[in-house]
């Protein structure tokens, strides 16, 4: 990539076009390629150590805040948002409802559909070769989420949202429940018009602060991964600590709390993505329903679905933190012995169910 090329308004605005109504993706603008305003931001994120053992988010060095360095000759940078949200949400129901004790699963919203890696990836693909239909030697590649790319500050820089005190991207038309994507290209969209940018409009609201059930929102828009219960879920792969483990309740795979609560994702539009819709088996699912899949269920059930990449020893993990949660049963204390006697030889799992059946028993 060493040419460097530019496009009409026109070309622009077909291709704004075909993101929208042919991909269907639910926003698109673009951006420059520089992120030295955000380079304090986030070097203060690893130095607070709020990256927990996330290791590869030190990796990389200056590649991650400059684009030509990660792939050479990108110009521009073409920045893309995906609603996920599958159902309606209203703030005051969903607080009752996280607050109510209960026996089902909750998993998060986003790992209900396909894995969005693969959707927007392949939607990315797709606009990137249209793209080059318009402009024959663009070059171009792919990211959402799979690379040191800083996709929600170019999507700010873009005009397509603000960041939120969550550490989320949200506009008041889309709340936050997106996905963002982005191509690194070759051509010099300098000369477009710009999207507007979107003022800060969270202002004095606490509420995904004060909500967040294990304190993990921490001045300054940031997030503490070594409290959060999407990473405590999801990327940690050791013990749950003994300090969240009440506080995560039923929450088996990540954690919306802090979106869910969040006024501007009142009215945020639901998906129009068939890849992203609810999945039956996950809806309103008993724990001992999902405890009781053997490692082959869950390989079949979650095919194509984020929620495998954590395994199913962490999945055990999380539903067993789950039940001991859970209003206390006979049916709760026979299940986890019966997995006590399947996972004596794992000491992280005895341990959790140890816990677990003593937090019954209370």
């Amino acid at each position: 990539m060493n040419m460097k090329l530019k496009l009409s308004l026109q070309q622009w605005q077909d291709i704004q076009n075909y993101a929208l109504n042919e991909l269907h993706l639910s926003a698109i603008s673009k951006a420059d390629c520089d992120l030295s305003e955000y380079i304090p931001y986030y070097n203060k994120w690893i130095e607070n150590g709020y990256h927990a053992d996330l290791d590869y988010m030190t990796k990389h060095g200056s590649k991650r805040f400059v684009p030509n360095e990660l792939v050479e000759g990108t110009n521009s940078v073409i920045v893309t948002t995906l609603d996920y949200l599958n159902r309606p949400i209203s703030t005051k129901a969903e607080v009752k409802r996280l607050r109510t004790p209960s026996d089902i699963a909750d998993v998060s919203i986003y790992a209900h559909g396909r894995d969005y890696h693969k959707v927007m990836k392949k939607k990315l693909q797709k606009l990137g070769e249209y793209i080059s239909t318009l402009c024959g030697e663009h070059s171009f590649r792919v990211f959402t989420d799979s690379a040191p790319v800083l996709e929600k500050p170019l999507a700010e820089k873009a005009g397509l949202g603000w960041m939120g005190k969550n550490s989320m991207l949200m506009n008041k038309s889309q709340g936050s429940f997106f996905f963002i994507g982005v191509i690194y290209s070759n051509l010099d969209l300098s000369e477009l018009p710009d999207e507007p940018k979107k003022i800060d409009s969270c202002g004095k609201c606490q509420a995904c602060i004060k909500l967040c059930p294990t304190g993990a929102i921490m001045p300054g828009k940031m997030i503490d991964s070594k409290k959060c219960i999407s990473y405590l879920t999801i990327e940690n792969k050791n013990a749950i600590p003994l300090e969240f483990r009440d506080a995560i309740g039923t929450r088996i795979y990540g954690c919306d709390d802090c979106q869910l609560v969040c006024p501007f994702n009142n009215s945020a539009p639901e998906t129009k993505e068939d890849d992203f819709q609810l999945r039956e088996f996950l809806v309103n699912r008993p724990l001992l329903e999902l405890y009781n899949w053997t490692a082959t269920d869950f390989d079949k059930n979650t095919q194509g679905s984020a929620i495998r990449r954590i395994g199913y020893t962490a999945w055990i993990r999380n539903i067993t933190i789950a039940i001991g949660n859970s209003p206390a049963s006979k049916q709760n204390i026979v299940a986890l012995e019966s997995k006590k006697l399947e996972f004596k030889d794992n000491n992280l799992i005895s341990e959790h169910i140890a816990w677990a059946i003593a937090k019954q028993q209370k």
